[in-house]
Formats: C-alpha cells, structure tokens, sequence
C-alpha cells in the first residue's frame, strides 16, 4: 500500500510500556502510517533516545486537543481518558483506548474497582476480539480489555459462552502472575530489581480492577455473581507475561465432553488463540500476540484446570489494540502482528 494511501495515526501516552510497544508495531505495518506521538512527562525528548532498539526520531509533544490525525490510540493512566475521547469521536476520528475508563457499563462497579467517578454514558465497545468481532467492525470507538482479563477471559469464554458447554460453573479460583511491566514504567521500590529479583508477591487480592470487567464479559456481574469468583493477582521476577491458572468447578460433571474439543471449536478461526495440547509457558508467547490455553487437569466429577498466557504487553495491551484497528478497519486481523 503507498504512503498516500495510509491513514495516519496518533498514540497519546507514548512514552509509556504499552505506548512504545504500540509504536514499535505501528512503524512495520503496511497500512497506516505513524504521524505524531504525544506524552506528558517525557515531552519535548526523542522517542528513540528513551528506547533505543526502536529506530524512531519522532519527539514527544504535549497533547493540545489535536484532531489532525484519521486514528487515535490512548495509552493513558485510568481517568485521564475521560476528558479526551469525547472529543476525538465527535471530530469523526477513529479511537482505540487502553486504559480502563469506558470498559465497563456499570458506573458503581467502575467507582468501586478504579476508586474513580465516571459518566454512567462513559462506555465503549469493550473489543476483546474473539468475543465481540461484528461489534468491533460496527463502532468508531473502542474499548481495550485490560491484560488480566484477556488472560482470564479466553481461558474461561467456552465453558460460560458455547452453547455446547455441557455443565454449569459453580466457581472459579484464579491465581495469575504477571511480569512487572505491567505495573507500568513509573518508577516504584517495590518494583525495582532488588525487591523482585528471587521474589514473587499477590496484591489486590479479591480488589482488582479487572474483576468486574471479567465477569461483565461472561455475562455477569461482580455486584451480583452467578458463579464463585476468587482472582488473585501476583507479580513475578520477569519482564512481561502473564501466566494465569484456572481451576473450575462445575455443578454437574464433564464426562460427555471434551473441554479441549470444546476449545478447539470455539476458537476456530480465532487466529491469534492456539488451544494447545501440551503445557504452555510465558516464553511460549513472549513478544508475540498470541494467548495459549491448555486443559491442564480434567476430572469427570471434580474440577478442570485450565492454563492460560499472554504477552500483557501484546495481546494484553498494544498488540490486541493493533488488532482491534485492523478489525475496524476491515483488514485481516493479524495484518502487522505476524512475526
């Protein structure tokens, strides 16, 4: 595709994780091309000087409320989305956010998870694609689901959304390990190397932001759960993954059923979802798009065990956002996202 065929594009929040992996994959694909990269802190400094293996002279520029590009994505802290995206869509551009202002419809749950106030109207298509592609390719303004969820939710979406699942979940007990970028780049102690280095730590245990979101994706609620729901987060002494363990129980068994066929089938023609056969690991899917589930554990009267893993930085942020444009777009999916 020639240059002046490409839609130009703008990343507000750049300088961050999510933001530099967003213009690593937007500068190698074909059909867009990368017009301006704002930041707040970072302003006024060359892209490439805060991440030399990325070959970008852009400079970061303080964001003034700019309409000039076709596609905008957000990679924000939660809350500073809120002020900016109305006036994006109203200008007609095309906007993929990442952050967790517009995931969830209900604006008591955001208020209790993210400790912020938001508009009840302060929602978008939440476009994990697997689950919602015709929503997706309909709407100019898209929600981004966060790491966590994309981990849990394509581990769990066959067993709560197939018609074929032959049991009803009784509960889930999640432990999932993420790599410290996805604290973000700010700099913490508890992050820094001499305090994860051999180390491995849970925190917001049963209060993670990504709890609602979850369940609002399986066709329920954190205010009123249909199932039993246990999620707890921990960080490991890696760069980025993340590696979540599901154990469900069910009310009834799974004896006249395969869940790997069951998988198989669900995700068929998801591309960038690979049900595998033998165990998957956090390198399996290091500095790639794809999320890997194996059935760990089956039991015809006990629990199942199922294994997910994601890039959090990939598929759990830029590259699913990436993903999310081609979709709305109307480009193959995996276009600028196959290695």
């Amino acid at each position: 595709m020639s240059d002046a065929k490409r839609l130009s594009i703008s990343v507000i929040g750049a300088s961050g994780y999510s933001g530099a992996e967003l213009v690593r994959l937007l500068l190698r694909h074909p059909a867009v091309e990368l017009d301006t990269l704002y930041a707040f802190s970072q302003a006024g400094k060359i892209f490439s000087d805060l991440y030399p293996s990325v070959p970008c002279d852009k400079e970061f520029l303080r964001y003034e409320g700019e309409t000039g590009s076709d596609i905008y994505f957000l990679a924000l802290p939660h809350g500073e989305a809120l002020n900016l995206v109305p006036a994006l869509t109203d200008a007609g551009k095309l906007v993929i956010d990442l952050s967790g202002d517009f995931r969830l419809k209900n604006p008591d749950e955001h208020e209790r998870f993210y400790k912020q106030i938001k508009p009840a109207d302060a929602w978008m298509t939440y476009a994990l694609p697997e689950l919602g592609r015709d929503e997706i390719i309909n709407s100019k303004a898209v929600s981004n689901p966060g790491c966590y969820a994309t981990s849990i939710i394509l581990g769990l979406a066959p067993l709560f959304l197939d018609e074929n699942s032959p049991a009803k979940v009784r509960s889930v007990s999640c432990t999932a390990v993420s790599g410290i970028s996805g604290a973000g780049r700010t700099s913490k102690t508890e992050l820094s190397f001499s305090e994860m280095s051999e180390n491995m730590r849970a925190y917001k245990v049963g209060q993670h932001q990504h709890t609602p979101e979850i369940m609002q994706a399986l066709g329920t609620s954190a205010s009123n759960p249909s199932f039993d729901f246990t999620f707890a987060p921990m960080i490991g002494p890696f760069t980025r993954g993340i590696y979540s363990v599901l154990t469900v129980a069910f009310d009834g068994n799974f004896r006249d059923c395969s869940p790997s066929e069951l998988y198989s089938s669900f995700y068929d023609g998801a591309p960038f979802v690979r049900v595998r056969s033998s165990m998957t690991e956090v390198r399996h899917v290091a500095m790639t798009n794809y999320c890997d589930i194996h059935i760990a554990h089956r039991s015809d009267n006990g629990p199942l065990v199922i294994i997910s893993a994601i890039d959090n930085l990939l598929k759990g942020a830029a590259g699913q956002a990436v993903q999310n444009m081609n979709i709305m777009l109307g480009f193959d999916e995996t276009l600028g996202l196959l290695l």
